[in-house]
């Protein structure tokens, strides 16, 4: 076009196949190019191998091909001012070679549960992230896994949402003492947030209930078909029924939402990293024994409870969760106590001499409580294996040294 002063850039001319060939060549970049389509061959080829085989065999199948490729680079490579270096091929390789490492969130990990829940969950090779707002949760629970990669922990109450990418989540934030939960409850808000956090992920939950949903129960021993006898305006109905409430919603998202979930009804547990004063009967007495002061009895003592060893329930929560049964399960030692027999067999394990205080009795304390746990053995393959007399030692050595430490901090 007249007066148009724009002239096109003349295009630059395409190499010429010899230049090509010649760039390929040099600096021996035709050798990388082999070498690399080498190594990934390799892997194609192996790979329905090693889907087939066991850890042991694949580890063996990957450690060879892999041994077999350096040296082909290395021989390749000698004479050329050593641009590849040959590398050893070592290094661990997971024991569980075929399992997909899962991406888990516990809430109120930092408690007594919570923690060694998470323990079992690290030491197997998945990673875990920790939700907890301290209420009765503990750093110390957790402060060996500082450091450790695949933990992470985040200090949050699920009563307010949180959004997080994960494969399972493990909620047990709940205050679960006497002590906390009148002061403190929060079943509801939690395990609605925690379930909309499942359904928008795609997440598997699972809901620690309690044996509490049965009150004050008229069967004995207590079924997972039993609707319970509760109070629901009682002093501790925040607790029993808001557990009953939280089964309700795990149930609505999974028949309605199409939410994964497992629901267990935990009774009585024991253990290190239990709160020394939480109310609860058996860090009650483990903790007044230990500072030689009379064991408090509520009532005649003739009430029944059933107690077992913190990692029996580990076991059955991660049988639970890795299981294709909903539930509710219980999850207890149907081991039955008296109130006046577990005083006993604490006088026997810290000190024969301790007494015995009793006072009045607290509103709807159940008079009897006993898991009937025939579903879990059935479906779970799971039952508890420490009885009361192995598991209260362990228990007694961990508060025996936290209150010592606790006793030498006030200067005593």
């Amino acid at each position: 076009m007249p007066g148009n002063q724009y002239s096109p850039k003349t295009l630059k001319h395409p190499r010429s196949l010899p230049r090509s060939i010649n760039y390929l060549f040099r600096e021996q970049r035709l050798l990388f190019v082999l070498v690399g389509v080498l190594i990934g061959s390799t892997f194609f080829i192996l790979q329905p191998t090693l889907s087939r085989l066991g850890p042991s065999e694949a580890r063996t199948a990957v450690t060879s091909s892999l041994s077999g490729s350096s040296s082909v680079v290395q021989s390749s490579n000698r004479g050329s001012q050593g641009i590849f270096q040959r590398r050893s091929v070592s290094g661990r390789v997971p024991a569980d070679l075929g399992r997909r490492r899962l991406r888990i969130v516990v809430t109120g990990g930092a408690g007594f549960v919570g923690s060694h829940l998470v323990d079992k969950l690290i030491a197997r090779g998945d990673e875990v992230i920790v939700i907890d707002n301290f209420f009765t949760g503990r750093k110390d629970n957790l402060v060996h896994l500082f450091g450790n990669p695949r933990f992470e922990l985040i200090r949050h109450d699920v009563v307010e949402p949180i959004l997080l990418e994960v494969d399972q989540i493990y909620h047990l934030a709940c205050p679960a003492s006497p002590v906390h939960y009148k002061y403190n409850p929060t079943n509801v808000m939690g395990t609605l947030n925690m379930l909309g956090l499942a359904k928008r992920v795609g997440a598997r939950f699972l809901l620690t209930s309690t044996s509490e949903v049965y009150g004050d129960p008229l069967e004995h021993p207590q079924k997972e078909t039993y609707w319970g006898n509760v109070n629901p305006i009682g002093e501790r109905s925040c607790y029993d029924e808001g557990k009953r409430t939280a089964e309700t919603l795990t149930m609505d998202y999974h028949r309605g939402a199409g939410v994964e979930v497992r629901i267990a009804r935990i009774f009585n547990t024991y253990g290190p990293r239990m709160c020394l004063d939480d109310g609860r009967v058996v860090s009650n007495f483990v903790a007044q024994a230990i500072r030689k002061q009379p064991m408090t009895v509520y009532g005649d003592g003739k009430q029944t409870r059933s107690f077992q060893y913190v990692s029996d329930l580990v076991d059955g929560l991660v049988a639970l969760m890795g299981g294709e049964h909903v539930g509710p399960f219980n999850l207890g030692n149907p081991g039955e106590f008296t109130m006046l027999e577990l005083a006993e067999v604490v006088k026997t394990v810290i000190d024969p001499s301790a007494s015995i205080e009793f006072r009045p009795n607290t509103a709807d304390d159940p008079h009897k409580r006993k898991p009937d746990i025939g579903r879990a053995k059935e479906l779970l393959n799971w039952e508890p294996k420490i009885s009361l007399k192995d598991g209260l030692p362990l228990m007694v050595s961990d508060f025996r040294n936290r209150i010592l430490n606790e006793d030498e901090g006030k200067g005593l």
